[in-house]
């Protein structure tokens, strides 16, 4: 791979404030406040600048992204440039005039996130007893007339529910679930020892995943994103670093990817100092680990280094503390123990004892 490829996906991460408080938030451990956020006119600018560069979907992520009383000026910003639109939301704090208006600013679809089939898992996971206004957000959603769908986060305390999780989704009405295991960064690393599935668990929700997925074909789409600890091999992250998408965080920071944050040894520009297309194709940042160049062995002379690219940079810096690092989850990589270790862990009778640390523990949750 040689210069900048075109990005087609703009994750706009318009704030941090949020309801839950999600023991696997992706988010930063340090959160931003409201009054760190881009304004409207930054993010119309943002926009404007990502359809320039190649973009063609914008997906209004946080957070809880309905905490923004602009984000229906933003949406119409992208229906005006004819970029397609996703709101990835709580479902808290939908109404339906709320849904009404974004409709009719241009929203293009909506992925409601639940965390298990009742109101004790998501208050287990989250800390919020709001799953009653998840069923609402479902239907309101649907009568709205926006395609509905579904995310799960799968790991340890609900892998044994998927059955059920399964079903709520298909009552709700959803057309597509994506199945998304468990990612170890930021808060999901510090709760790893708690959320790590053990092999027989994991197996077990594999054959109810297929098992669903084949009866439910023609109703609902269903994906799974593997939990990569317990892979030979590391994920083709973003389909390489820099190669496909960016993430614009709520003060305005980019990234190649949407937990990349956690690599604090980089620095990484910000659309209040440059713009977009400058960003992509020059910043340092994007640049450090495009193609194949930067790899060190044992990925330089490995015939998978096209195929996975080395696995997450960001999961190599979680583990290691350095971004240039084979990720350890790769069989040959030399931490590859450190993988190992957590698996065992995972895999002991003991495991899963212990207290969850949630995402803003000495905040209220609170709707939008």
């Amino acid at each position: 791979m040689s210069g900048a490829p075109q990005p087609f996906g703009l994750l706009a991460e318009v704030t941090h404030q949020c309801p839950l408080h999600c023991v696997y938030c992706s988010n930063p451990l340090a959160l931003l406040e409201r009054q760190d956020e881009l304004t409207t006119e930054d993010w119309t600018r943002v926009i404007g600048q990502a359809a320039e560069l190649g973009v063609v979907q914008v997906h209004f992520s946080g957070g809880e992204p309905l905490v923004r009383g602009d984000l229906e000026t933003l949406v119409a910003e992208c229906r005006r440039l004819g970029l397609y639109t996703n709101l990835i939301t709580s479902g808290l704090g939908l109404t339906e005039r709320r849904a009404e208006s974004l409709v009719a600013a241009g929203l293009n679809s909506a992925q409601l996130s639940i965390q298990g089939d009742a109101a004790e898992s998501t208050d287990l996971v989250a800390a919020s007893k709001r799953f009653d206004k998840k069923e609402a957000a479902a239907r309101i959603i649907r009568d709205a007339g926006l395609p509905l769908n579904m995310n799960v986060v799968l790991h340890r305390l609900n892998l044994d529910r998927l059955d059920a999780i399964i079903d709520v989704c298909v009552e709700w009405g959803a057309e597509r679930l994506e199945l998304a295991n468990a990612q170890y960064y930021g808060w999901a690393l510090r709760n790893r020892e708690l959320l790590m599935p053990s092999k027989p668990q994991l197996d077990e929700a594999v054959g109810v995943y297929e098992r669903r997925k084949a009866e439910l074909a023609r109703q609902m789409e269903m994906l799974w994103i593997l939990p990569d600890y317990y892979e030979p091999y590391p994920k083709p992250c973003m389909g390489g670093w820099a190669q496909s998408a960016l993430t614009v965080s709520p003060d305005g920071v980019v990234y190649p990817c949407p937990v990349a944050a956690e690599i604090t040894t980089m620095e990484f520009a910000s659309v209040r100092d440059h713009d977009l297309a400058w960003i992509w194709t020059k910043s340092e940042a994007f640049e450090a680990f495009r193609g194949t160049d930067w790899m060190p062995d044992p990925c330089r002379s490995c015939v998978r280094k096209e195929i996975d690219f080395g696995g997450c940079r960001c999961q190599a810096f979680a583990l290691t503390g350095d971004a240039a690092r084979t990720d350890p989850v790769c069989q040959h990589s030399p931490d590859h123990g450190l993988v190992l270790d957590a698996l065992v862990r995972a895999n002991q009778e003991d495991a899963g004892d212990g207290q969850l640390v949630y995402r803003r523990p000495t905040v209220s949750a609170r709707e939008p």
